[in-house]
């Protein structure tokens, strides 16, 4: 057969799909529990669905929309960002785009691209390494240490900045759940300038933040030159399905990403962004209160881990465990395998977010409800590879 990309082969295959494949063996008597992709666990706000319902059936929705997405609802998320980051934002410095590992994809391939080195702290998100793999960029590893909670250090960081392209951070961090603070963010922002380095900063998460304001980096007057932002409608509007995301960036970026936009996607899905262009400012309320729901069920998740004498909890937030494993078990990968096979938990062993990881377990548990997260530390102790774990 003829040749495949080099490109492709040379990147990992699927985690979450992995997984999976591991569950089809499990045939125990409880349900699974699936623990591996980051979903919220409860549905959409009904207005936005029947919103959805209705335009889906017109036939404005079936045409082609600009490439950067619909006015009304980039006009609503600048409205929303700028409120929330305490600074002006623009509709022309927002593009809505096909989902938010999409818009990392159509970023990298305006920032980076063909042997360009970027920076990705681990433990990484793995499908931005995937994509840096695919798109023949490098994914240089910024080792992050559990005794700092999983926050890069900038002045660790400072000297793995020269060369760089771009420095990728994730906050709340998938998959730790780590909210970096504000100074954090400032000071590495200041470093990639020093440096000449693009900073990437995906905020998928940032609606289930506890404080007001993460940083104050859209407060600088010349933010544009330097500063790329990620955003997903999927979590906090509970929409996964119809994969629409948002780069927010300006000046020559904008322009050219343009380019991307145009190949990548065309247009995002047209249905899901009109009745979002309502939906943010009207489910800001809505929204507010799904915080609880996340904050109930990282509670449950740290009493149920807490019952295990053996595991250590090393990192919790928004959406995520992020777990050691006993010394005496396997390595993490045998470790999630036989979970999902003895026990039929599943979730996703650290190699699959970067080097340094094998020792580390992540538990996807927003989509759980307590009652069903009360289950893990039974299903962790069922499986003969966490032998010395004990409640």
């Amino acid at each position: 057969m003829p040749m495949l990309a080099a490109s492709i082969l040379a990147t990992s295959a699927p985690p979450i799909p992995t997984v999976r494949g591991w569950a089809g063996r499990y045939n125990g008597p409880a349900p699974l529990l699936d623990l591996t992709q980051a979903v919220p666990g409860y549905p959409a706000h009904p207005e936005l669905l029947a919103r959805l319902g209705e335009i889906s059936a017109s036939t404005a929705s079936t045409s082609y929309g600009p490439i950067d997405g619909d006015v009304a609802l980039r006009e609503a998320l600048a409205a929303d960002a700028s409120a929330f980051y305490g600074a002006v934002i623009s509709p022309g410095e927002v593009a809505i785009t096909a989902g938010a590992n999409l818009g990392f994809a159509m970023v990298m391939a305006t920032l980076a691209g063909p042997g360009a080195r970027v920076g990705l702290p681990t433990p990484w998100y793995f499908n931005h390494a995937m994509t840096l793999s695919m798109q023949g960029s490098t994914a240089v590893p910024i080792p992050c240490h559990a005794r700092n909670g999983f926050v890069p250090d900038p002045a660790e960081l400072e000297a793995l900045l020269p060369g760089l392209a771009a420095l990728v951070l994730v906050s709340p961090n998938n998959p730790t759940g780590a909210a970096y603070p504000a100074e954090t963010i400032h000071a590495l922002a200041e470093g990639c300038r020093r440096h000449g380095v693009w900073l990437v900063l995906d905020e998928t998460y940032r609606d289930f933040l506890p404080q007001a304001l993460p940083h104050a980096l859209f407060s600088a007057p010349d933010w544009a030159e330097n500063f790329v932002h990620l955003y997903s409608f999927s979590k906090a509007y509970c929409l996964p399905g119809h994969r629409l995301g948002a780069v927010i960036g300006g000046g020559a970026f904008r322009s050219e990403l343009l380019k991307a936009l145009d190949s990548y996607q065309i247009c995002p899905a047209r249905p899901a962004q009109a009745a979002l262009a309502w939906g943010v400012a009207a489910l800001a309320e809505w929204r507010a209160g799904n915080r609880a729901i996340m904050a109930a069920r990282a509670d449950a998740a740290r009493a149920a881990v807490g019952q295990l004498a053996d595991w250590r909890l090393e990192s919790l937030g928004t959406y995520f465990a992020y777990l050691r494993i006993p010394d005496a078990a396997e390595d993490a990968q045998a470790l999630a395998e036989a979970l999902a096979v003895e026990s039929g938990l599943l979730c996703l062993p650290g190699p699959f977010f970067g080097p340094g990881q094998a020792r580390h377990l992540r538990l996807a548990f927003a989509n759980a409800e307590p009652a069903r997260i009360a289950e893990i530390p039974g299903r962790l102790q069922a499986t003969h590879l966490a032998t010395s774990s004990s409640v």
